[in-house]
């Protein structure tokens, strides 16, 4: 019998492979993608139908020659890219670079786990190439090089720099500006609670107010101070009770196991992992770890939209939990989660999970990196959880009642562990003592509290995922690469592990939502999903999608952007030209912003672009947002509410190293110049150019 040739991407995974075949097969790695659309040209025949020039990408002609050359070699070819929309792409593009050499038995295969019993069944079982799936990637490659080839160079030519906009790049832009714009105008509104403790002998029992009258109180029914004291003031005569006991038994289900975007969520938040570095370890853990004795895959196929789970490793994993944990952590039937699959799933696919249960992270620890060990221990964890019993808490409510006014105060403590024995969740217990209703309370303290609204927070990598999963914007698979292009590009930042919008991105997105709101529309994003996914299932066809996707509105958008675009040449600032008194422009050119006039290159004058920084922090006046601002005598703080609100203070930086006493303040001299001194100047004359180390506050 003649060799087979196996044909994976990666050389991890074809390492792994080449193991479990033996010396029958010759395994090669393609690399990712051999052939595409051509780097430096648009590469797409609209006139002829979209019809697209594939070539061979620059660097990868050696890759494809082993791989004909293995394939002359080789009496069997099986495709086995990964399992989905590009893995179909590429297998494509390798099935037709070899069809002169071998026109007949070029085979596709498909596995969601490099395990040996995977790799054989699925070489027993040999398929064709999914071409409605090839089509779909297609159609996808073509729309986003529409976008990219049509706009990009528009931005990049007006303003002097290498600028870029992505079909859906751009809308994960759009939604962390519209999250910016949002704590921009966000207008804190103030609101008090009335709270109390009472005392049953030595215990404590903290409660709200939580209804006058009868009536339960909503979020701002205490509005201002006044109305709190109004209330404080008939607390201060009443006497009170318990008027109700509520005991109840409260169930907490387990998680369904991960997919692709849940897991970037969760190991952003608990480890704060880049979407990008999460997927690039997880693509590790699948595709092959040594164990010392053995290399294997130690999780599933980590690109999927699906909860589904296969009834073997369902029952494998109920058994470890009968025998390892014990028969109390086992429900009495598996628990199926194929309802929690997002309507957005493009195949079926399982869920991520260990392809072993039994390699525990700690049996496999000593093989991993760290960043490895943390990922596969999270991954474990809650496919495990996932068919455990649910968590049962005890909790009990109480109203305490005096002259009109009800308290509530609430308890939980944990009863059954269930699944937070293995995938711990934060709970917050609290006891409460035993109560009986018409039992009197003594009333030690009751206050009022001031609040204030606080604005919704920006983006974490995490946070952003699930909301372009939400909204049905791209891919779960393709989150990570959007997220790092948009930082990279120098769109966004990250600030404290936020992403915030660079004055640059906010200035690419407002120039897109006026040229091509379409384009980043999020409805009209997740509908473009929608309707690639009815190319895969084979009831749209692909060219069509790119006909109504050109011919429809885009053409003419591009059309109208390249008019506007000639025109315009910044945005105006309110502000006159000193020289000439045309109005100022604030102008975005290749080095940054920076403030031209209007009536340039008559006039050439030009300035550079000052704004205030944020501190991060809140006025503790009215809760606005404090900024630093430059004034006559050097940098101070304000707050962003100004005229409303006047609050200001010091820069300031630690206690006076010479007194002890005063804080270090930054100041400006009569010649301009910033020097750091002694807040209680004149009693104490320390003076430094440098401020002291640490940091300001």
């Amino acid at each position: 019998m003649g060799k087979k040739l196996l044909i994976v991407e990666s050389p991890a995974k074809a390492k792994t492979i080449q193991k479990y075949l033996g010396k029958d097969f010759i395994v090669k790695a393609s690399m990712g993608h051999v052939i595409d659309l051509p780097e430096k040209e648009f590469g797409v025949d609209i006139e002829k139908e979209f019809k697209p020039k594939f070539v061979t990408i620059k660097g990868k002609n050696k890759i494809l020659k082993e791989i004909k050359d293995a394939a002359k070699k080789s009496d069997v070819v099986y495709l086995a890219t990964d399992p989905d929309r590009e893995g179909e792409a590429i297998s494509w593009h390798i099935a037709n670079a070899l069809k002169r050499i071998k026109k007949d038995n070029i085979f596709r295969i498909r596995f969601h786990e490099i395990t040996k019993s995977a790799i054989k069944k699925a070489v027993e079982n040999p398929d064709k190439i999914d071409e409605n799936k090839v089509y779909a990637q297609h159609a996808r490659r073509i729309l986003d090089r529409i976008v990219g080839y049509s706009i990009s160079p528009l931005l990049s030519a007006k303003f002097k720099r290498a600028l870029s906009a992505g079909r859906v790049q751009s809308v994960a832009l759009r939604l962390i500006c519209d999250r910016e714009e949002e704590i921009r105008k966000f207008v804190p509104r103030e609101y008090w609670t009335v709270e109390g403790t009472f005392l049953k002998g030595e215990n404590e029992i903290s409660a709200k107010l939580w209804a006058v009258d009868g009536k339960k109180l909503g979020k701002f029914d205490i509005p201002t101070e006044k109305e709190a004291k109004q209330l404080l003031k008939r607390v201060e005569s009443s006497k009170f009770k318990v008027t109700r006991v509520e005991k109840k038994e409260r169930r907490r289900k387990p998680l369904p196991p991960f997919i692709t975007s849940t897991l970037q969520q969760e190991a952003s938040k608990r480890f704060g992992f880049p979407a990008k570095m999460t997927m690039q370890i997880a693509q590790q853990l699948y595709e092959g770890v040594d164990l010392g004795n053995e290399r294997v895959g130690l999780i599933t196929y980590m690109r999927t939209d699906s909860t589904r789970v296969s009834d073997e490793a369902v029952k494998e994993v109920r058994n470890f939990i009968k025998d390892e944990l014990g028969e109390e952590y086992l429900p009495s039937q598996k628990r199926s989660y194929e309802g929690k699959t997002p309507k957005s799933a493009q195949d079926a696919h399982e869920a991520i999970r260990p392809t072993s249960v039994y390699r525990t992270p700690e049996s496999v620890r000593k093989y991993l990196t760290p960043e490895q060990y943390k990922l596969y221990d999270l991954i474990w964890r809650r496919f495990v959880a996932s068919q455990m019993k649910d968590a049962v808490f005890n909790t009990v409510s109480v109203n305490i009642e005096g002259d009109g006014l009800t308290f509530r105060a609430t308890g939980s403590t944990l009863k059954e562990e269930g699944f937070l024995k293995v995938y711990p969740i934060e709970v917050e217990e609290k006891l409460l003592p035993e109560l009986e209703e018409g039992e009197e309370l003594e009333k030690k303290e009751i206050k009022g509290v001031q609040h204030f609204t606080e604005p919704p927070p920006r983006y974490t990598e995490g946070t952003l995922v699930k909301a372009l999963e939400e909204a049905g914007v791209g891919r779960p698979s393709t989150y990570a690469t959007i997220i790092s292009n948009i930082i990279q590009r120098g769109y966004v930042e990250k600030e404290k592990q936020k992403l915030k919008p660079t004055e640059l991105g906010e200035f690419i997105n407002s120039l897109l939502k006026k040229l091509f709101p379409k384009v980043v529309d999020v409805k009209f994003t997740a509908s473009i999903e929608e309707e690639l996914d009815k190319i895969e299932e084979g009831v749209k066809n692909w060219k069509e999608l790119l006909k109504e996707f050109y011919f429809g509105e885009f053409k003419e958008l591009l059309e109208n952007a390249k008019r506007e675009l000639k025109g315009l040449k910044g945005e105006e600032i309110g502000r006159n030209c000193p020289e000439c008194g045309a109005p100022l422009l604030k102008v975005h050119g290749r080095y940054g912003a920076f403030i031209s006039c209007s009536n340039y290159p008559e006039c050439k004058y030009k300035e550079a672009l000052k704004e205030d920084e944020r501190t991060g922090e809140k006025c503790p006046e009215c809760g606005g947002e404090l900024l630093i601002k430059k004034g006559k005598y050097g940098r101070f703080i304000a707050c962003s509410n100004y005229p409303n609100c006047r609050y200001t203070a010091p820069i300031t930086y630690g206690k006076c190293p010479k007194c002890g006493e005063g804080e270090i303040v930054e100041r400006k001299s009569k010649r301009g110049k910033v020097f750091y001194g002694c807040s209680r100047y004149p009693d104490c004359d320390y003076v430094s150019s440098k401020p002291p180390k640490g940091e300001k506050k």
